[in-house]
């Protein structure tokens, strides 16, 4: 029954996705004499952990019971003491661990006070799916950066817009609404100035209740955002960011006036230094973010080989033309092409979204 209960911990673990950031979403379940007593998962930053949460609702039942815990409990004061300390007090004597957590501040050590405390500890039980499931904070922790997820909607000819540049709408509204789906899940969207002027685009998430709202960032040199555009007059309302390299003093003043944050980065001509702006995020303790750009920003992060994960929404049309995607992203021949690994297909009524990770 192992493998069912961790199943059920892994599905409390989604229920904070999105929600709980800069902690990992994990879920917890507590389980005595063959029957469930008690689940949680992780709650907004600064309250309780899923172990917590499921220690509490289970009360004095937790005493000799298991729990099946989809991350290693932590095992130092950050915002809430240990998880450990929990487990321990509680009376469970038996835990079983989807995977380590690799932040050094943990990395093995909840395991090692749950044994020295004489609990049954065990781990590596859906390691794999686990560590799907928590790709996001594994990449923050282990490449120091945010994880990066490319999305883009293309004709099933590959194409992003047609001869006239008009794109609205390649895909349908069911892809619509899953785009929503996936901003409410990550902690930043990202675009550049040109995809949010030509769109007047807000970047928030629509259409979903009691969602968080990411941090909308915009890539912007040299600060052309107006100062009427959706995206500033809506800034007191969602969190906004905005990047740059260059510009003047009394523009600055004036959008950090209208609620944008500003963060000045390294860059040459219209282009930043995409290393460090994921840099900036990482230190502000966001880990994933989705690429919603132009195809010209799109390259960039792919020569930079700074995707982790692709999804591509193919809409029911033809359109020729000359607007391919990744136009300049040129791999040469054939072996230089970028494998996906993992790949997914989900269908979206008469639409398809194909996922997948590249192979650097």
């Amino acid at each position: 029954m192992d493998r069912f209960y961790m199943k059920l911990a892994m599905r409390q673990a989604e229920k904070s996705r999105g929600k709980c950031s800069p902690n990992p979403f994990v879920g917890a379940v507590i389980v005595k004499n063959g029957k469930l007593i008690a689940e949680g998962s992780t709650q907004p930053y600064g309250q309780d952990h899923a172990e917590v949460v499921a220690i509490k609702k289970a009360g004095k039942q937790a005493q000799g019971a298991t729990m099946y815990v989809s991350l290693e409990p932590c095992c130092h004061y950050g915002k809430t003491p240990p998880c450990t300390d929990a487990i321990i007090q509680s009376g469970i004597k038996r835990v079983v661990v989807g995977i380590l957590d690799p932040n050094p501040l943990v990395s093995g050590g909840g395991i090692k006070e749950l044994i020295a405390a004489g609990i049954n500890t065990e781990y590596g039980l859906f390691e794999e799916d686990i560590k799907e499931q928590l790709e996001y904070y594994l990449s923050y922790i282990s490449k120091k950066r945010p994880f990066v997820i490319w999305k883009t909607a293309l004709s099933w000819d590959g194409k992003y817009a047609a001869s006239d540049g008009s794109s609205q709408w390649i895909t349908n509204p069911a892809s619509r609404r899953f785009v929503h789906k996936m901003r409410s899940e990550v902690e930043v969207v990202l675009s550049g100035i040109k995809s949010v002027e030509t769109d007047n685009a807000m970047l928030n998430v629509r259409g979903i209740r009691k969602a968080k709202q990411p941090l909308r960032l915009v890539l912007d040199p040299f600060l052309d955002i107006k100062a009427a555009s959706l995206f500033v007059k809506s800034a007191k309302q969602y969190p906004a960011l905005i990047m740059y390299h260059s510009a003047p003093k009394e523009k600055v003043e004036c959008l950090q006036n209208l609620g944008i944050e500003l963060i000045q980065v390294s860059g040459n001509n219209d282009k930043l230094n995409l290393n460090e702006v994921l840099l900036k995020l990482w230190e502000k303790k966001l880990y994933s973010v989705l690429l919603e750009t132009g195809n010209k920003l799109s390259e960039a992060f792919w020569k930079n080989c700074l995707i982790d994960k692709c999804a591509i929404f193919y809409g029911n049309r033809i359109l020729g033309g000359e607007n391919g995607c990744l136009k300049s992203y040129d791999r040469k021949c054939i072996d230089r092409a970028v494998h996906l690994s993992k790949v997914k297909v989900k269908k979206l009524q008469d639409n398809v979204l194909v996922m997948g990770y590249p192979m650097w």
